[in-house]
């Protein structure tokens, strides 16, 4: 009897704590119709929100908000640059611009560089394509340091006219002279 008087009182329980805002007392904004919150009003809603959140993990955070990878320098050589570049942007994302040689069609485009993104896929270098031209793509990297191997492969493919990483172009080995 003792056992089921005490739960009966359990389950009651969060029934009667449970507190409900009677309208008089609810702040000013909260009173308002959610179509009419303005935007400090949504900014004091998400803050009530994330209020008792725990703070993401490092990998979680948007790559804007992660901290710099500690660099270090002291196996890189000082004479080469491009190395220097390529340390600076691991676990940041890259973009580089690809171009196809002589005058293909966006089809024709678009099979080549796909091509192309497979073959860096089955490499284990991730990178993600957008046709911007009918002769040009964009390959997005998650990892930036995986550019330059993608470079070092498709500058050796036959219709790769040239490779630009940060503004640096690296022409493609069979590409015209003309072309550039």
């Amino acid at each position: 009897m003792q056992t089921r008087l005490v739960l009966l009182l359990l389950a009651l329980a969060p029934v009667v704590l449970a507190k409900k805002f009677k309208e008089e007392e609810k702040p000013a904004w909260a009173k308002k119709d959610i179509r009419d919150y303005s935007e400090a009003d949504l900014e004091r809603l998400l803050d009530q929100w994330e209020e008792d959140e725990e703070p993401l993990e490092d990998d979680e955070l948007p790559e804007h908000l992660r901290p710099q990878p500690k660099l270090d320098l002291s196996n890189l050589d000082s004479k080469s640059p491009e190395d220097l570049l390529k340390v600076s942007k691991k676990g940041r994302t890259l973009m580089t611009f690809v171009s196809v040689t002589g005058n293909p069609t966006r089809e024709e485009s678009d099979t080549i560089t796909k091509l192309w993104q497979t073959s860096l896929w089955n490499n284990h270098i991730q990178a993600e394509r957008y046709m911007v031209d009918d002769n040009r793509a964009i390959f997005l990297f998650k990892d930036g340091t995986q550019a330059w191997d993608a470079k070092d492969f498709l500058i050796e493919q036959e219709r790769c006219k040239g490779v630009t990483i940060e503004n640096k172009e690296y022409p493609g080995v069979n590409a015209k002279k003309d072309e550039l």
